[in-house]
């Protein structure tokens, strides 16, 4: 509150603030530590069930949290990715070469700039970039939500 007062934003464009975050996904109400422990075994069940499902299906774009009681959205890449850290790849580069093997597996390749990568090679090198980007930017807020 008194960072609020030092930086005079009223009450009115704090109210306009919350909204706009909160519309969009950005800000979400979270449980208190009761209901987040409670929720944990739950959700991490759930997610699990999702990140296998994930392996063929591609319209599973969602994780829950026990933190905010709700879903989170999650694109299949990175629901992989995960998949390969909780199997125990611990590097973004071993996570790659997990969701390669099963899109090799599938005959499935990754469509860029609307064509398909068409090398294991290429695959692999793209799978890459993402696992890094993910690890870098989207991991962290995933872990706080308590989803990973």
């Amino acid at each position: 509150m008194q960072a609020i007062k030092e930086t005079r934003i009223t009450f009115s464009q704090l109210n306009q603030a919350i909204l706009v975050l909160s519309s969009n996904g950005t800000l979400s109400a979270v449980q208190d530590e009761t209901a987040t422990t409670k929720a944990k075994k739950y959700t991490e069940k759930l997610n699990t069930h999702l990140m296998l499902k994930v392996r063929s299906h591609k319209d599973l774009t969602f994780l829950a949290s026990p933190v905010t009681g709700g879903g989170v959205a999650v694109g299949r890449f990175q629901q992989l990715f995960l998949l390969a850290n909780q199997q125990g790849k611990k590097k973004p580069e071993d996570w790659a070469v997990f969701v390669e093997q099963i899109f090799a597996s599938q005959g499935e390749k990754i469509i860029k700039e609307g064509k398909p990568l068409e090398t294991s090679e290429q695959q692999l090198a793209e799978l890459t970039s993402q696992a890094n980007e993910f690890a870098n930017k989207q991991l962290p807020i995933l872990k706080a939500l308590q989803i990973v």
